[in-house]
């Protein structure tokens, strides 16, 4: 298995304990109050914004579609400014960004 398409099932390894974390949530707030799966989700944030450090530029340059910076300056703002967090906005990439984002990788796996 090359490097890339480990990382990028580590990626979604990721992105699925996430969901799994926050799955039982009906809101942000209550997603936040549960400190156990909060932190958890925010340590996977954490480990996908360091995948994608790892990542091949020129593999991440080809597949641009995908935000790739973006997502690793979110991992440096959880990294470096965690009592700054917004749960709201964590509920809404958890919500709204992820399972799109692990079908674009998904559908990169399978390219391999």
């Amino acid at each position: 298995m090359s490097k890339i398409k480990f990382d990028l099932l580590s990626l979604i390894e990721s992105i699925d304990k996430i969901q799994n974390y926050s799955q039982e949530f009906l809101n942000a707030d209550d997603f936040y109050n549960d400190q156990k799966s909060f932190d958890a989700s925010i340590m996977q944030f954490v480990v996908i914004g360091e995948t994608i450090t790892r990542l091949d530029e020129s593999f991440k340059k080809t597949h641009q579609h995908i935000p790739w910076q973006k997502i690793k300056d979110f991992r440096n703002i959880i990294a470096h400014d965690y009592f700054g967090i917004d749960a709201d906005e964590i509920w809404d990439i958890i919500q709204n960004k992820l399972i799109p984002l692990r079908s674009e990788i998904q559908n990169l796996v399978d390219k391999m």
